[in-house]
């Protein structure tokens, strides 16, 4: 079992291990995993947490890359969280992405880990909340969380992070047709990448729109969801970026916003956790796994509604 203490000190083999036991399955891991993060627990906090989202093909992966790289450059060590689609037929991640970042991977202030979904709704590994603690009691100031796709499960990703950071394309018209009203809501940020070559003034126009729909919804009492142009190929609006993030963390504590969050993410957390644990029990335990599957198909054959079956299946569990 990797130490805590050789966490502490910024031991990177000791960390990957140590996420490697808090995603295993197994009981003995997991009693294994919980009391490591009980240790780290009081060693983290001090990290800022951002989440990144955005559609298909927006340069998530590219601007990670130049914007941890663009923190490191400043003296900062950065933690790259970077959620991987789990495919729904082998239920193998891709592991995609410590590939298509590899310059930061192999940055010695950097850690990239590709972590499996598992299928879990939102895109965010159950343990991504478990991986953080980790990176922050290891001495990374600033975690960044890739997440899959745009859609209304991201709601998961803004309840981890201190700021919840959505890119977009310059096309303008055709996202706010195709992204989720609730997810501009959300956003702590709207960056539209790629404002560069031709498509500069398209990106200037798609600011101008998505500021305009910004100020129809309903915005944080301290804060304006701001919108930026930048190009992670050419490294331009980088700074804006790290500009703003110290802004909103100044502003969000100013407005004593920071430490309500973060226990609002501890609560967060041990609520999914308990889902989570629940679904695991019952997968863990051939008799209950038969009597699930029995329930199952009684819904599927219309024998029994979902609501009853559900509640046939938690009277089971806490009848034992």
């Amino acid at each position: 079992m990797p130490s805590a203490k050789d966490i502490i000190k910024g031991d990177r083999r000791s960390l990957a291990k140590a996420i490697t036991l808090i995603e295993s399955s197994k009981k003995e891991h997991r009693d294994e995993a919980n009391k490591l993060l009980d240790e780290l627990l009081p060693h983290s906090g001090n990290s800022y947490r951002i989440g990144i989202t955005g559609t298909p093909g927006v340069g998530k992966s590219t601007f990670i890359e130049s914007f941890g790289e663009y923190l490191i450059s400043k003296g900062q060590k950065v933690a790259v969280l970077a959620v991987d689609p789990t495919s729904p037929k082998t239920g193998g991640s891709i592991l995609g992405d410590k590939t298509r970042m590899e310059k930061l991977a192999n940055n010695p202030n950097a850690f990239v880990r590709p972590s499996p979904s598992g299928g879990n709704l939102g895109g965010v590994a159950q343990h991504t909340k478990e991986t953080m603690i980790l990176c922050e009691a290891a001495g990374f100031d600033t975690i960044l969380v890739e997440t899959v796709g745009v859609g209304q499960s991201e709601f998961q990703v803004s309840e981890m992070v201190d700021f919840f950071m959505v890119l977009l394309l310059p096309n303008a018209g055709d996202e706010l047709q195709g992204i989720k009203k609730g997810i501009l809501e959300i956003a702590d940020s709207i960056v539209i990448n790629k404002a560069d070559g031709k498509t500069k003034e398209l990106a200037e126009l798609a600011k101008a729109q998505y500021e305009s729909a910004i100020s129809l919804f309903h915005q944080k009492g301290f804060w304006v969801t701001k919108v930026l142009t930048i190009s992670s190929i050419e490294n331009t609006g980088l700074d804006k970026i790290d500009s703003l993030l110290n802004n909103f963390k100044d502003s969000s504590i100013k407005n004593k916003q920071w430490s309500q969050k973060r226990q609002n993410q501890l609560i967060n957390w041990f609520k999914s956790s308990i889902d989570f644990g629940i679904k695991n029990h019952i997968q863990e335990n051939t008799e209950y796994q038969k009597q699930y599957l029995k329930y199952e198909s009684d819904v599927a054959a219309s024998k029994k509604s979902p609501t009853a079956a559900a509640e046939e299946v938690i009277k089971m569990i806490f009848k034992s």
